[in-house]
């Protein structure tokens, strides 16, 4: 009967969002984990079947070291973000446009929806800028976006489920690797998502990051641009993505376990929820 029940709570959930777009931030464990794997990529699936139209912005971040580890390049974050010069842009591009793009592109065709593999190069899709970290520090070829092409979404996601890599280009040509948050953020906005979904590797914000048990399970955009200024990390730039996309006019925004299986549905589909819930000012 359990079944039977978690079924009928989803229900209400399944008509609501019917129709809506739903930009998954897909990074962390969930990447890693072969097991995991699986079960986002059924995940996004099962979101596709029931009406609902997800879209995938990735990075591959533990990919990326590995690979600059192997070629002996130096490999240094600050403020949460990959300090980038030509070769760490190269290596970017390489591991996620081929490799990383590619296998999400395959996993979620094989378990019964088309998926159609773009970066922020294909169609114009991101338009950067470069940046510097929130301290003001030069990191390098690390890009801002400043604008997004909803066309070439929306046109491929009548037929298919896009899947974007976080690197993109200015102007003059030039290529930036793109903070995967800040891409996720920055996609939601402009389709006026009603949901933006971030997979990661702690259960949600913490209010004491020694803390797991400190979740904060809901917030308004208010109380998290009070709180920026204490964040540090890799939750930063997910905090900040997630204001960028609220004050755009996405609905919700969510910070999920992506280390617990079907943690996307769990947040989406049950009345307990799952992680920390962000959402407009009251």
């Amino acid at each position: 009967m359990r079944d039977v029940g978690t079924l009928l709570e989803a229900l209400p959930y399944i008509r609501e969002f019917h129709g809506k777009t739903v930009v998954i931030k897909y990074g962390g464990a969930a990447m890693t984990d072969a097991a995991l794997k699986e079960d986002f990529a059924r995940d996004v699936v099962l979101l596709k079947y029931v009406g609902m139209n997800p879209v995938v912005v990735h990075g591959g971040g533990p990919e990326i070291t590995s690979y600059m580890q192997r070629l002996n390049l130096p490999v240094e974050f600050v403020d949460g973000l990959r300090v980038s010069n030509p070769e760490t842009v190269e290596v970017a591009k390489m591991v996620l446009v081929g490799k990383v793009n590619k296998d999400i592109v395959l996993r979620i065709n094989r378990h019964g929806q088309p998926a159609i593999g773009l970066c922020g190069d294909d169609g114009l899709l991101f338009r950067a800028a470069r940046r510097s970290a929130p301290s003001g520090q030069d990191i390098g070829f690390v890009g801002a976006i400043e604008r997004v092409d909803v066309d070439v979404l929306n046109h491929v996601a009548q037929d298919y489920i896009p899947v974007v890599a976080s690197v993109g280009a200015d102007r003059e040509g030039n290529s930036y690797n793109i903070n995967a948050d800040e891409a996720a953020g920055a996609v939601a906005r402009a389709l006026s998502a009603y949901k933006l979904m971030f997979l990661t590797d702690v259960p949600g914000w913490l209010e004491d990051p020694g803390d797991s048990a400190s979740v904060v399970s809901e917030a308004d955009v208010d109380v998290v641009v009070g709180a920026l200024a204490t964040v540090a990390g890799g939750m930063r730039p997910k905090l900040e993505a997630c204001v960028e996309a609220i004050s755009g006019g996405v609905s919700f925004a969510h910070i999920v376990d992506g280390r617990v299986p079907h943690s996307l549905l769990l947040e989406l589909f049950t009345d307990a929820g799952h992680g920390t819930k962000i959402g407009p000012a009251v």
